[in-house]
């Protein structure tokens, strides 16, 4: 393991660290970085997987003092992916979703405002934070309908304040729903990994709701690349996602299409954290980073479908 020191000035190829770095989207990132020839850190409470010889992984909590500054010493650009729960997780649950997503992700901005000139990163959601929107931009009132959107809507705020006192320090991106390979198979998370598995094994999948939700699909390279962009662009606030809205239907014909596989669907009824449709309006990206999706949900699908072993 890399020996923790001085960090290095220059943003742009200085050490970076990852919070939450051992998750879907941290470990594409992280492979990314690493290719690309940065010195990159992932600190994270699951076992890491699947990450280049190259990356340094610290396993430990983003609340602990001890973990957190001394890679807040070395490393000069910081990406925030952290988040343990989904909507579905905390539907009735507002303390949990405080005490399992909120109060880690506050200890961590205590410590970091001991360092400054540093750069962050944090991906909060898109698809949690608007309510039912079509096109919902940044202007866009903000509607959680669930407790975890709620708890992203905070931790914007309070990621908001310490960006105001480090100026030009901070990015947020709202990403939509990410898919792609790599993504494990989770109950509640990630339904085009959950379609393709019951395509895989022939098992019924259930569909909350009449499969009229509609939501926009990003193809996890795509996020990538707008992480990467965010990294030395001017800061901003923006929605990071693809312009299309797909119904869940929709979804199903294109897996089946793609698989040439029929999928067994038992409908139950909605759930109180589902929204029936966002989609979002990713133009600010376009304009201040320099990003657009590049990957379409169907050619998104079947390479994901190709990735699978």
């Amino acid at each position: 393991m890399k020996e923790l020191g001085e960090p290095v000035n220059a943003l742009n190829r200085g050490p970076i660290l990852l919070v939450g770095g051992t998750g879907f989207i941290g470990r594409a990132l992280a492979a990314r970085l690493s290719a690309e020839g940065r010195e990159v850190h992932v600190l994270g409470t699951r076992p890491a997987s699947g990450l280049p010889a190259g990356v340094v992984v610290h396993r430990g909590d983003q609340g602990d003092r001890d973990v957190v500054r001394p890679l807040l010493a070395r490393c000069c650009v910081v990406v925030h992916l952290a988040g343990a729960t989904v909507p579905a997780d905390t539907v009735w649950q507002p303390v949990a979703e405080v005490e399992a997503s909120l109060l880690p992700a506050l200890r961590f901005l205590e410590y970091a405002q001991e360092f400054s000139g540093r750069r962050y990163v944090v991906l909060s959601t898109g698809g949690a934070l608007y309510g039912d929107a079509d096109l919902a931009s940044e202007q866009t009132r903000l509607a959680p309908g669930s407790y975890h959107g709620a708890g992203k809507l905070a931790l914007e705020s309070f990621f908001g304040v310490f960006g105001q006192r480090q100026p030009g320090s901070l990015s947020i991106l709202r990403p939509a729903n990410v898919y792609g390979p790599g993504q494990p198979l989770r109950a509640g998370f990630g339904v085009i990994r959950t379609l393709l598995e019951r395509a895989r094994d022939g098992g019924r999948l259930v569909v909350y709701g009449d499969g009229g939700a509609v939501r926009d699909y990003l193809y996890i390279d795509d996020m990538v690349a707008a992480c990467i962009a965010a990294l030395t662009a001017p800061a901003v606030t923006c929605n990071i996602g693809s312009g299309e809205g797909v119904a869940l239907r929709e979804l199903i014909a294109i897996v089946e299409r793609v698989t040439g596989r029929t999928l067994a669907v038992d409908y139950r009824p909605a759930r109180a954290s589902d929204v029936g449709r966002i989609v979002l309006d990713a133009g600010l990206a376009r304009t201040r980073l320099g990003w657009m999706p590049g990957v379409g949900i169907e050619e998104g699908i079947a390479r994901t479908w190709r990735s699978l072993p």
